[in-house]
């Protein structure tokens, strides 16, 4: 009689990780990852969902992973929800959730590290310097370990996927990059794990950031191709919360992430901004035929 195994069926070792899957990709399974820090929420769901309906089986990394934090960062109070990520899970019925310990990520010894140059290097690498080395690094070993046909990304940080993408066709990394779309509260927030960490006031005031990118949006669709115009507007709104500082807002091409002085064709509107202690990020992608 076969063993019953229950999804998502944990595993918290990297070669075993690597041997179940091995065994299921011998047998013509298409492997789906979708790599995520835990503290789940309808965003990475959407994801795990994604991966269901497109690939055999299922991997939702969940790891927070140390070496994407600088020093000053929120490594320690980032939240960690194993138990109710494994609820999460089970009910869309994921197939595996990888949660290894950092020492079986980075064990005695460890000394590897991974650099993307270019599209990394602006935005949230200017703010961050070695965040997207971190990221690089952890994503590599996940794909490694994996060896998934598809991994699946939100757009919501869509710096981190142009990054990744850039990685996997450099390196020759055989792994699909499929990103999605951002999932949003009611109101217009941007689902993310950081929001957890907002009073209830500033919880409000962050709605400036999906209110700015609406109204440039608009400005956009409506004919307005400098981008100084679209600027000034976003910038009157996030204005309106008292508590919100901007690290950045950005019109830039979708791919190279290079800033726009005049818009045309496509653009992906990026921002970051600090409400209170918590930093945010958002964007939005604009199609437009001239």
């Amino acid at each position: 009689m076969a063993e019953e195994v229950l999804k998502p069926y944990l595993v918290t070792d990297p070669q075993e990780m690597s041997e179940r899957l091995d065994a299921l990709r011998a047998q013509g399974k298409k492997i789906g990852l979708v790599p995520t820090m835990g503290a789940l929420h309808l965003g990475h769901l959407s994801l795990a969902l994604a991966a269901k309906n497109e690939c055999d089986v299922v991997v939702v990394s969940d790891f927070v992973n140390p070496t994407q934090f600088a020093p000053n960062e929120d490594f320690d109070k980032y939240p960690r929800a194993l138990d109710a990520d494994l609820s999460l899970l089970a009910k869309i019925e994921t197939d595996f959730v990888f949660a290894p310990p950092a020492s079986k990520m980075y064990p005695s010894g460890f000394d590897a590290s991974v650099h993307v140059g270019g599209v990394s290097k602006i935005l949230e690498g200017a703010f961050r310097p070695t965040h997207f080395d971190g990221v690089c690094l952890v994503v590599l070993k996940l794909f490694n370990i994996t060896r998934a046909d598809i991994a699946y990304f939100g757009q919501k940080d869509y710096q981190q996927v142009a990054v990744v993408k850039k990685m996997v066709a450099d390196l020759n990394v055989p792994t699909k990059i499929a990103m999605r779309p951002i999932i949003r509260e009611r109101d217009g927030l941007a689902m993310s794990s950081r929001n957890s960490y907002m009073t209830d006031d500033e919880r409000k005031q962050a709605l400036v950031l999906s209110r700015a990118l609406d109204a440039a949006e608009e400005l956009i669709k409506a004919g307005e191709r400098e981008s100084s115009v679209v600027y000034d507007k976003m910038r009157e709104i996030i204005a309106t919360a008292p508590d919100a500082k901007i690290d950045y807002i950005r019109i830039a091409d979708p791919d190279s992430l290079l800033e726009m002085d005049r818009i045309a064709g496509n653009v992906v509107i990026l921002e970051a901004v600090r409400i209170g202690a918590t930093r945010l990020i958002d964007n939005k992608l604009i199609e437009r035929k001239s």
